[in-house]
């Protein structure tokens, strides 16, 4: 037995020889992929990490074409216009050597436009000089390099004073044109594209860089573009601009634009429609992934999402009439300062709206410059210029009469000279006698509206007495009134819309009552005639009515994607039979047989109705008065209301040489009627 254990035993010798020599092997290939990743995870684990991290998904916005406008008509209005240019897309840390060698490779193919050159400063060029001088290591003496060892001067100290060495001499031999390449790229933001030049980009200069791309790291060739209108300057201000490729986001607004996910460099609308519709007109931007090397340097680009150009807007002008309107305004202007007295006048503001819906239908304001003979464009001034309006607002006065129960239908007053005590007389221009509310807004009676006044702030006038009412009511008056419109923003959406100054004086409080008290915007006369027009809601007035994908193929717009619906804003506290009854009153303005209008309106075939104004007013210390019309047509179911506003119309004192706002208000009617009909 012992003999075949033996035995046994020299037969497994061999197989136990083999298994510890594969537990071996294993042993050391472990062993070796253990060490292997020791040196991956602790000796270059933060250097794989930081390539990992090289990687970033960056919005570009150069290439994204913005939206176009049409007018209500889809006739197109502002439109893109493209432009060859030159980009550059820096890496994340680019250094000032690489920077200007580029620029000098650069400076061999494109000629910078002269407001870029006009843009380097000597600053620029004296740090362009240190560059390429041995960062000015030879302006600084022995004695200040062993201060510095010694940290008596600063990094700073030294920079300054190579800056007061460089020789003006120094900087006159030195190209600015290569200069305003250099500002350029040192300007650029890390992995965004920048424009180098994107206007009057030659062939020539396109082909040369595009054909040297390889010798210009981070350079390349696109397609911008720059805005382009149809109709010149008409309506040109409330059209808006966009920022240019320099402006990049507003200063002020950088916040906000950076907190929706804008980059610095995004071109945005900067004011008026392009800015309030920027949202829409911008479109959405390209996304890449942008991969770069150890030392930060783009090695490719992969598009993770393709960019969607701007929506298109469709507005409620129409510019065929706003043109129409804007040449009366101008025409009329002109005959008007040819009147004696009127070296005040210069401005005149027209609004037009629908009733129905409050949609805009033309808007403007011009200012003449008597030396010059030319006209600037002043529509903003439509609702940030607020002045006593005068008797058009009397509409409201009655209503609130009404509402407050102070007067009736019919009720009469006795329009006569007013006497207060020690606050001298008050009269219309005309003593009228005993007259009904329809008679005053006819004839515009002043002493009808004040009495009415006075008594809703709970006076009564008596002659030669003292004026006797309770100064809070005056609130009472001017809560009715702003469900007109008057004395409150009206909606329209911009942020420097004005709502007016209330007037402060007591002893005039009764003022109000002929809009001679508080001022006004014309957009707000706008939005209260437009309210009385369509029987007492309050519209939001709009400038836009649709929304529509872009047609790439052509210059009409796309599909419908959103109709901006019409939007009330409040409906008056006063029955359908009061507004009716102020209706009344307004036709008999333009067609009464003493109406204030009738001698412009009672033949006019599109039957309008309305209300004139004088309101007293100042201009650089001269006393002056405005004159105003407020008016709609038809007068049943009427299709357009007007706003007509000419401040410091003539001086105090004179009698009035002219009707301008009557004259454009008639002149605005029959175009828009003539255009409806063609």
């Amino acid at each position: 037995m012992k003999q075949k254990r033996q035995k046994k035993t020299k037969i497994n010798n061999p197989i136990r020889s083999r298994l510890n020599g594969l537990f071996f092997m294993v042993f050391v290939l472990f062993s070796i992929l253990i060490l292997r990743l020791g040196v991956i995870q602790i000796i270059k684990g933060e250097t794989y990490a930081a390539q990992t991290e090289k990687t970033d998904v960056t919005p570009i916005s150069n290439s994204v074409p913005r939206g176009k406008i049409y007018d209500t008509n889809q006739k197109l209005v502002v439109y893109n216009i493209p432009e060859k240019a030159i980009i550059y897309t820096p890496p994340k840390n680019p250094q000032p050597g690489q920077l200007l060698e580029l620029a000098k490779k650069l400076d061999t193919f494109l000629f910078m436009n002269d407001k870029e050159i006009d843009k380097v400063t000597d600053r620029d060029l004296k740090d362009i000089w240190l560059l390429e001088n041995n960062n000015g290591e030879d302006l600084i003496t022995k004695e200040e390099g062993k201060l510095y060892k010694q940290e008596k001067l600063t990094d700073k100290d030294l920079y300054q004073l190579k800056l007061e060495r460089i020789t003006e001499s120094d900087l006159q031999v030195m190209d600015k044109n290569m200069a305003a390449i250099y500002r350029k790229l040192s300007s650029a933001i890390a992995l965004t594209p920048t424009v180098i030049k994107n206007e009057n980009v030659t062939d020539r200069e396109y082909a040369q860089v595009n054909e040297n791309l390889e010798n210009l790291p981070g350079v390349d060739v696109t397609t911008d573009w720059k805005r382009g209108r149809t109709y010149g300057d008409t309506f040109r201000n409330m059209l808006g601009k966009v920022t240019s490729a320099d402006e990049g986001l507003p200063a002020e607004k950088v916040d906000s634009y950076t907190a929706k996910g804008y980059k610095l460099n995004d071109r945005v609308g900067k004011s008026y429609i392009e800015e309030l519709y920027d949202g829409v007109l911008q479109g959405q931007k390209e996304k890449v992934k942008t991969v770069t090397d150890q030392n930060g340097n783009v090695l490719s680009t992969e598009t993770v999402s393709e960019g969607q150009s701007g929506k298109d807007i469709i507005l409620t002008i129409n510019m065929e009439f706003q043109a129409q309107v804007e040449k009366i305004i101008q025409e009329e202007l002109v005959n008007a300062i040819q009147k004696p007295h009127t070296d005040t006048l210069d401005t005149t503001f027209v609004v037009a709206m629908e009733p129905k819906t409050g949609r805009i239908l033309a808007m403007s304001g011009k200012v003449y410059n008597r030396k010059s003979k030319e006209f600037t464009d002043f529509t903003p001034g439509t609702f940030t210029y607020a002045f006593e309006q005068g008797s058009v607002v009397k509409g409201a006065t009655v209503l609130t009469g009404y509402q407050t129960g102070v007067r009736d239908f019919g009720e009469t007053e006795l329009d006569e000279v007013m006497r207060f005590k020690g606050s001298g007389t008050f009269s219309s221009y005309q003593v009228m006698n005993r007259i009904n509310e329809l008679k005053a807004l006819e004839r515009s009676s002043n002493v009808y509206m004040w009495k009415t006044a006075i008594e809703i702030m709970g006076g009564k006038y008596i002659p030669n007495g003292t004026l006797n009412i309770d100064p809070e009511k005056i609130e009472t008056i001017r809560y009715y009134f702003s469900q007109f419109g008057l004395g409150v923003p009206t909606g329209i959406g911009f942020d420097n819309e004005t709502a007016g100054i209330k007037g402060t004086n007591t002893s005039t409080y009764f003022q109000i009552a002929i809009g001679q008290l508080d001022t006004y915007t014309p957009m707000q006369i706008a939005q209260y005639i437009t309210t009385i027009a369509n029987g007492g809601y309050r519209m939001k007035p709009q400038l836009v009515k649709e929304i529509r994908e872009t047609n790439k193929n052509g210059n009409e717009p796309g599909n419908l994607i959103d109709e901006i619906e019409p939007v009330v804003l409040n409906q008056v506290d006063m029955s359908g039979e009061m507004m009716k009854r102020v209706q009344q009153g307004f036709w008999l303005v333009t067609h009464g047989s003493q109406g204030t209008a009738r001698g412009y309106f009672k033949d006019e075939p599109y039957n309008a109705a309305g209300k004139t104004g004088t309101s007293e007013s100042y201009k650089n210390g001269v006393k002056t008065w405005n004159l105003s019309f407020a008016g709609y047509a038809p007068a049943v179911d009427p299709e357009i209301a007007i706003a007509v506003i000419v401040p410091n119309a003539y001086r105090d004192g004179y009698a009035q040489p002219h009707s301008a706002a009557n004259i454009i208000s008639q002149r605005v009617f029959r175009a828009y009627f003539d255009l409806r009909g063609e």
